[in-house]
């Protein structure tokens, strides 16, 4: 059985419903260990993509609450008991993202989530580290093949160490994982974000950190940058023959272009997991994050999903990505609300 699959019963067409083209879709979930961060981060997606108008914080003094809290209790205790779906749009990509639960006693509304996305974020705290929901959530996102990113938050939290998450994202998880980024600062000294890739740093001004400053690297950063960037090219290497001459020759001058597109085809194919990091409550780093969605995570159409076509006996089916074709969905979620009773429906 594939992992991302669903009993196909019967079909009909679809009507009067907005198509968005997939090749600008991202389908992408949020999960992690408990107090990692997730609806702190989603709070913050939803702020610089403009869907919201202000920030509000977990158990926030203002007694709003996150925006993708809607529970009382998850206001009242601040964490995410039910898998919460919005949408957003970044840089003309349609962003459609569900925040799960990180709790062990949730587990089973992330395994629901997980089979209907395309990628994930995967969030590891950058103070406690890898952590035991965190081998949970790993695991069920390597048994739906879903690609993922890696944000290592938090790292305004004293004792916090984005490098120890990464090797024990490597160690631990068993992913070949590297940075695409390297912090300005930790803990109270954070300050901004390099990236790797463009070999820029990164500052994040204004009252919400919405005003994005770009400089060069600080020289005192420059050649553990060039060491991180180097170790960034050797992992890709591993998957890639361009990236490997570049790294035997000890070549950092990759192209933008060819660094990015050996990201994407390796982190689309499960061959390597890039790592960002920031701090989504002090508000450093997550637009860049955004940046790595739209750029890594897959288009629907990247991704393959199958169904049991019940008409054929059970026949393994793939599905294919098309508006013009007969309705096929996947129910992942039934919920009772004040208007009666929601059903979430992957679209297939």
């Amino acid at each position: 059985m594939m992992s991302n699959s669903m009993m196909l019963a019967s079909s009909f067409p679809l009507r009067n419903f907005s198509i968005v083209d997939p090749n600008i879709m991202r389908n992408i979930g949020i999960s992690a260990h408990i107090d990692s961060g997730k609806t702190t981060l989603s709070e913050r997606l939803l702020f610089y993509t403009g869907r919201i108008d202000s920030i509000h914080e977990v158990r926030g003094t203002d007694n709003v609450g996150a925006t993708m809290d809607s529970m009382e209790l998850e206001k009242e205790k601040g964490i995410t008991i039910k898998s919460a779906a919005t949408h957003c749009t970044w840089k003309n990509h349609h962003v459609n993202i569900i925040d799960t639960p990180g709790h062990v006693d949730f587990t089973v509304e992330v395994e629901r989530s997980l089979r209907c996305l395309d990628g994930a974020v995967l969030l590891i705290c950058g103070a406690s580290g890898i952590q035991p929901q965190t081998l949970t959530v790993d695991k069920q996102m390597k048994r739906y093949d879903v690609p993922r990113l890696i944000f290592v938050n938090k790292l305004d939290r004293m004792g916090a160490d984005p490098w120890k998450a990464i090797s024990d994202a490597r160690s631990r998880l068993d992913l070949n994982a590297a940075a695409v980024q390297v912090n300005i600062g930790v803990e109270n000294g954070l300050n901004g974000i390099i990236d790797l890739i463009k070999m820029k740093a990164f500052y994040f001004d204004g009252p919400s950190g919405e005003d994005i400053r770009e400089e060069e690297i600080p020289a005192d950063l420059l050649d553990f940058c060039k060491e991180k960037k180097n170790d960034l090219i050797g992992a890709l290497a591993e998957n890639d023959e361009l990236m490997e001459e570049y790294y035997l020759e000890e070549n950092l001058d990759v192209p933008i272009a060819e660094i990015k597109a050996s990201i994407r085809k390796q982190t689309v194919a499960l061959e390597f997991t890039p790592v960002f990091m920031g701090s989504a409550f002090k508000n450093k780093g997550v637009q860049l994050l955004l940046d790595g969605v739209v750029d890594y995570l897959p288009t629907p159409t990247e991704v393959e999903n199958f169904a049991f076509n019940k008409t054929k006996d059970g026949e393994k089916t793939l599905m294919i990505i098309d508006s013009k074709k007969p309705f096929v969905g996947l129910a992942f979620k039934l919920e009772e609300t004040q208007y009666g009773q929601l059903t979430w429906i992957r679209i297939y």
